[in-house]
């Protein structure tokens, strides 16, 4: 084994040590989230940890077969977010204003 192939084995080590640190980490901000939106951001990053797993796993093994699985899961992670965030948005918004009722026109801007 080469320097350059211990220096490269060594950081692959660090970073999947650190990749199960921050994962370690995410389950704790889960469970002991106080809102919605915190849970939320923890599933997101969660996605992002799984995708730099697998960027670990596919220099580790020096496999390219991981790297539409990666780009396929940014996606649904992206989109995923994209949905919990309307969902909170539309489920935090005022029901009144001013003291009347907002129809569904108006929510619109009809």
């Amino acid at each position: 084994m080469t320097v350059f192939e211990w220096i490269d084995r060594v950081l692959l080590t660090a970073a999947v040590v650190m990749v199960l640190l921050a994962g370690a980490f995410l389950l704790v901000r889960l469970w002991r989230g106080p809102s919605m939106l915190d849970r939320a951001i923890c599933l997101d990053v969660t996605a992002a940890l799984i995708i730099a797993g697998l960027g670990a796993q596919a220099a580790f093994s020096r496999d390219p077969f991981y790297f539409p699985v990666m780009l396929v899961l940014a996606f649904l992670g992206f989109t995923g977010s994209v949905a919990i965030a309307r969902f909170i948005a539309v489920r935090d918004r005022p029901a009144a204003v001013s003291g009347r009722e907002v129809t569904a026109e108006e929510e619109r801007g009809a």
